[in-house]
C-alpha cells in the first residue's frame, strides 16, 4: 500500500522527527529485504508516535492486536516502564520469530509477551478482569470493527487505542474494495460510539485516536 503523502513529504517528517534507535533502523531495514509488503512496517514517524503516547499517558499495560515483524511493539515497549507490559498478538509465525528475534536483542524487549493465534481468541481468553490502558490495532481490516468491540470493554476509563491505516491510501474517499468499504464501516462506527472520543490524524496513512470515557 502505498503511502497517501509524497515521499519527499515523509521524508521531510522523518527528518524532523527524534530518530529511531539503531536497532529500529536494523529492524526496518531487514524487514524490506527479506518480507512481502515490508510497508506494512509502522516505520519512524508513527513508531515515535506511539512511544510518546506511551510516556504521555503513563501507560504500564499494552494490549497491540497485529505484530508484523514487531516495530511498533518495540517503539511502544519502549515508553513503558521497566516493569511494564505488552501483550502483542500476531498469527504469522515467520514474521513472529523475525520479531522476537529483534526483541531478544533489546534492553525493552523483555516487557513484550508474544501470543500466536486469532486475535480475538487471545483477548477472550485473557483473565475477565485484566485491563490496558493503552491498545494499538493494525491487523486485518475487515475486522477492524470486531476488534475494537472486543478491545475496548478491556480498556481503562481514560485509556487510548491508537489505530492505524484508516485513511487506507485515500480509498476511505472512494471505497471499491472489501477492504477499504471495511476501513470505512469502522471510522464511522468509532464516530458514532458515545462510548469514545476520538481524532483521526493524518499521519501516514491515518491514525485515529480514541479515548474511552
Amino acid at each position: 500500500m502505498l503511502s497517501i503523502i509524497p515521499p519527499a513529504l515523509e521524508d521531510y517528517c522523518v527528518a524532523h522527527t527524534t530518530p529511531a534507535e539503531a536497532l529500529l533502523n536494523e529492524l526496518a531495514a531487514y524487514t524490506h529485504a527479506h518480507c512481502q509488503l515490508p510497508q506494512m512496517l509502522t516505520g519512524p514517524v508513527e513508531g515515535t508516535l506511539l512511544r510518546m503516547l506511551v510516556q504521555i499517558s503513563a501507560a504500564r499495560r499494552i494490549l497491540e492486536v497485529g505484530s508484523f515483524t514487531g516495530y511498533s511493539a518495540l517503539s511502544m515497549a519502549a515508553g513503558l516502564p521497566d516493569d511494564g507490559r505488552l501483550i502483542t498478538c500476531d498469527i504469522d509465525t515467520e514474521t513472529t520469530a523475525i520479531a522476537k528475534s529483534f526483541w531478544a536483542r533489546s534492553p525493552h524487549g523483555h516487557k513484550i509477551e508474544s501470543r500466536l493465534g486469532p486475535a480475538l481468541e487471545t483477548i477472550q481468553a485473557l483473565p475477565a478482569d485484566m485491563q490496558f490502558d493503552f491498545m494499538f490495532l493494525d491487523a486485518d481490516k475487515e475486522n477492524y470493527v470486531n476488534y475494537y468491540e472486543a478491545l475496548l470493554p478491556r480498556l481503562r476509563r481514560g485509556g487510548l487505542i491508537a489505530v492505524d491505516n484508516v485513511l487506507w491510501s485515500g480509498k476511505v474517499l472512494d471505497p471499491k474494495e472489501k477492504s477499504d468499504h471495511a476501513i470505512v464501516a469502522f471510522n464511522q462506527h468509532v464516530a458514532r460510539d458515545a462510548r469514545v472520543e476520538q481524532v483521526l490524524l493524518s499521519v501516514r496513512d491515518g491514525v485515529s485516536l480514541i479515548r474511552r470515557l
